[in-house]
């Protein structure tokens, strides 16, 4: 019951944030602290570097740990890195799938649908260009969208 009010609390103080920011979002302003409440218990700082993880992802799956995420430069690798796309496709609602069906983590993003919905245009907003393509499927063009503010 205290993690879900500590949630909401920093879901209220983040969106304050965003709202009350005027310009862009950022990693250390807003991506940080949002994933700090979503994501980090997964993706911390106890959680294995992605090169850790993908030597012995069912280990780690297993343990229900992803890769860290708890820096900018560990994080940007899944927007427009090695894992390019990565972020999005398992953040997606769905609205961007052929199928409709969300991605594997945008559950997390929040206790109700509003809240992902908040959550989620927090993270397009950052992302600037939200494409679900991989790294050897983005053009020059697609790389230059993209965003993703320290």
């Amino acid at each position: 019951m205290k993690r879900y009010f500590l949630t909401i609390f920093i879901c209220v103080m983040a969106t304050a944030v965003f709202a009350g920011s005027h310009g862009k979002v950022t990693y250390q302003d807003h991506i940080r602290p949002l994933m700090e409440s979503q994501c980090f218990a997964c993706h911390g700082d106890h959680a294995p570097t992605l090169e850790e993880f993908d030597a012995d992802q069912e280990r780690y799956e297993n343990r229900n740990l992803g890769p860290r995420m708890t820096t900018y430069e560990e994080t940007k690798v899944f927007v427009t890195g090695e894992d390019a796309g990565a972020m999005m496709r398992r953040l997606d609602d769905g609205s961007n799938t052929a199928d409709g069906n969300p991605g594997n983590m945008y559950e997390y993003l929040g206790r109700t649908e509003e809240d992902r919905q908040q959550n989620l245009s927090i993270f397009k907003e950052w992302v600037g260009h939200w494409t679900l393509k991989r790294s050897n499927e983005l053009t020059d063009e697609d790389m230059q969208k993209f965003s993703i503010p320290e």
